[in-house]
């Protein structure tokens, strides 16, 4: 198709042909903001978007007035269209609209509209033009402007700096509401994730990456919605479920990604796979992260709980202490692919001694927390245990790898 002898938008306001351009706004409850916000979309579009468009109201499953209002916009607007899920589900209501939607290009934003309207031709032009595969606005790339509080400020960067770590993620922003893609990519990558909900945008971009595809990024304006009901403690928690899950699926392989590069296209650049490393490094470090984040997760909550009976050093001990023997039996079958019972008692006593150094670390930053902040609050303690904790991780992973299964590894 050539999308330069397109008609304008306002040169054929009734169309009946496939639109270019397919914006879904995923909606669950929503019905003082929905009308406002497809209201001022549909205008955007109207005056800015020299293409054929579409707006689909993707409902999942709510439960008060907002699907009248979408059948209400549907009947109204003639680019507007309404489709109801009997489930919740982001992911799965952007699968469902996208996986049936005849355009060429197919987009999503939040419904309150937080990134500017004005970033949306930038995304999908290259879509358009067949220049990239995906599109994503980023809030955390270079010139872009963000108004939103230091918490989700830090959740954020925190979030981002976990893929890069876990799943060797080069895209800078995962869940900004604000993304599109090829619907011929689309075809393709979508029956491959898994997840429906908030995971849904990390777990297409990791494969889209892993598949060579082209992600183009667009510094957007970006301001948080004070009145968001996203639940971030359970989404951080689907999200971690998710990174592990998928982390697993890489490794094992049983992902088709070798045979989505080769139907779209897209080849690998030359030289090593991963920035330089060595591919089985790439996957001991994938594997040793996923193993450190669910430790750390487990030694976190033990040292909660203990510290409501004991003081910060012994519940420090003791949680480090448990949680060292499962981390160490854990990298030991997955990331270094020791099996059987040899040596297992040698490597948890070598895995001890490499624990030593974590307890050194926590125990030491404990210390000089008290000194320089007597009567600090609880969550200042937790800040500076995780951080002493990732710089403790570096440090096991090199003596895991040159000291402790060592001899395994030479072995294999």
């Amino acid at each position: 198709m050539n999308l330069s002898t397109l008609p304008s938008h306002s040169a054929s306001p009734a169309r009946t042909s496939a639109p270019v351009l397919d914006v879904v706004v995923p909606v669950y409850n929503e019905e003082t903001d929905l009308e406002p916000c497809v209201r001022r979309l549909h205008a955007y579009l109207t005056q800015e978007f020299p293409y054929p468009f579409r707006i689909t109201i993707a409902d999942n499953a709510s439960t008060d007035t907002t699907a009248e209002v979408g059948r209400d916009l549907d009947a109204s607007i003639g680019e507007v269209t309404f489709t109801h899920l009997g489930e919740k589900g982001r992911g799965r209501a952007l699968k469902h609209v996208w996986t049936h939607s005849d355009a060429a290009v197919l987009a999503y934003m939040d419904v309150d509209l937080s990134t500017d309207l004005g970033a949306l031709l930038p995304l999908v032009a290259p879509l358009i033009s067949g220049h990239s595969d995906l599109a994503i606005g980023s809030r955390l790339a270079h010139g872009s402007r963000v108004v939103r509080g230091a918490k989700r400020e830090f959740i954020s960067r925190s979030y981002n700096l976990l893929l890069r770590g876990t799943l060797s993620a080069r895209f800078s922003d995962a869940q900004c509401g604000f993304k599109a893609i090829r619907a011929d990519v689309a075809a393709r990558l979508l029956p491959m994730v898994e997840d429906t909900g908030w995971f849904f945008d990390t777990e297409m971009l990791v494969l889209a990456e892993r598949a060579g595809l082209r992600i183009h990024e667009v510094p957007v304006d970006w301001v948080d919605d004070p009145d968001s009901r996203v639940d971030i403690v359970a989404t951080a928690v689907a999200d971690l479920k998710g990174i592990v899950r998928l982390a697993r699926a890489l490794g094992t392989g049983r992902l088709p990604l070798a045979t989505l590069r080769e139907q779209l296209g897209r080849n690998p650049l030359p030289g090593p796979p991963v920035d330089g490393v060595p591919a089985g490094l790439a996957r001991q470090l994938m594997r040793f992260a996923v193993v450190g984040v669910a430790s750390t997760l487990a030694y976190l909550l033990l040292y909660a709980l203990l510290r409501t009976g004991s003081g910060a050093q012994a519940a420090n001990l003791i949680a480090l202490l448990v949680t060292a023997i499962g981390n160490t039996a854990a990298n030991r079958r997955l990331t270094f692919g020791v099996r059987g019972t040899d040596r297992v008692f040698r490597h948890q006593a070598q895995g001890l001694a490499v624990f030593a150094v974590g307890l050194g670390l926590t125990s030491g930053s404990l210390a000089l927390l008290d000194a320089l902040a007597d009567g600090h609050p609880r969550w200042l303690e937790l800040c500076v245990l995780v951080v002493a904790n990732l710089v403790a991780t570096g440090v096991r992973f090199l003596l895991m790898r040159v000291w402790v299964f060592r001899a395994a590894r030479a072995r294999a």
